[in-house]
């Protein structure tokens, strides 16, 4: 499955993605007197209550940074955005569709810089946001531990039962955490199941990877969008039969391999751009929603952009 143009506002497209749920807007009543029960443009800031409201930053690791990167609060918003990642070829998606502000998985400044010349690439982001009038926000880790966020969206789609996380948020809900484990309906195969994980993932050059006995039955699920091969410990202890997740390294793999009971839990390592990318879909039609709820008028679109930085790949046989 290629990412799409996946509009969650537009008259043609009611699904809201993985998670359901729906997102109207009039680009014609935008503007017109509230007082008469018309949709608003909202400002940057009021776009932010908005976000807050569904991915606090106070669930964000200690280590992330999330939040706004660039934009004026007072600017008006019309058209959002979201993406996984903010490289220059999304960025520039986002411009030339007329977004205002663009919402973004992955942060651009995670780690400290000292110059943002447009020399660099990270500096000509930013002067290119600035230049274009289009403003940045980061939905990170708050993003993957909140309710409907990242690892719950990848659990609906491989039809996960009570899912739970893997580790509980420090400042959330007990329900709000990284990562989830639940229990399919049925147990079935791993082969089946691994097909199933590839079934619903974008299509990337790299695949979906597996460890295990392709026969040997699982049930029991923990997943991960993005990087988990730090909650190792917690899969164990939740006795997951498989575990889904990305950025699988040698030696973490092979570790888990050796520790594995029995051979489980299995691995199962896909890409982080598709593993993260179900998420945008769901994510568009919540905050449409909130916006709606709110008497605000947007139109939220998903990048069609294909950021995972691998083109092919090459495999025996």
């Amino acid at each position: 499955m290629e990412p799409v143009d996946t509009d969650v506002t537009g008259p043609e497209n009611h699904d809201g993605g993985p998670r359901g749920g729906e997102a109207s807007s009039s680009k014609e009543a935008s503007g017109k007197d509230a007082a008469a029960g018309q949709p608003q443009v909202p400002t940057l800031g009021e776009m932010l209550l908005a976000v807050e409201e569904l991915w606090p930053e106070s669930l964000a690791e200690n280590w992330d940074e999330v939040g706004l990167v660039a934009g004026h609060p007072s600017a008006p918003v019309t058209r959002v955005m979201f993406a996984v990642d903010p490289t220059l070829e999304v960025i520039e998606e986002a411009v030339e569709w007329g977004a205002e502000l663009l919402i973004t998985h992955h942060p651009l400044l995670l780690k400290g810089v000292t110059s943002v010349a447009a020399t660099t690439p990270k500096g000509r982001a930013v002067h290119r946001l600035i230049e274009s009038g289009t403003a940045l926000l980061t939905v990170h880790t708050n993003g993957d531990s909140a309710v409907g966020g990242v690892s719950d969206v990848l659990a609906d789609a491989l039809g996960l039962q009570d899912a739970a996380p893997l580790t509980v948020a420090a400042n959330g809900l007990p329900e709000e955490g990284i990562g989830r484990v639940g229990d399919l309906p049925e147990a079935m195969s791993l082969g089946d199941f691994a097909a199933r994980v590839f079934g619903i993932l974008p299509s990337v050059a790299g695949g979906v990877r597996v460890s295990g006995d392709k026969d040997g039955l699982v049930r029991r699920i923990a997943v991960c969008g993005g990087a988990g091969d730090s909650l190792f410990n917690e899969v164990r202890a939740s006795n997951a039969d498989v575990y889904v997740t990305a950025d699988l390294r040698h030696h973490p793999a092979s570790e888990a391999r050796e520790a594995a009971h029995n051979g489980r839990p299995y691995l199962i390592d896909v890409s982080h751009f598709a593993s993260e990318w179900l998420w945008l879909p769901a994510a568009a039609a919540a905050l449409g929603n909130v916006l709606a709820d709110q008497g605000h008028d947007v139109e939220i679109q998903v990048s069609t952009t294909n950021s995972d930085p691998w083109d092919f790949i090459l495999t025996p046989g």
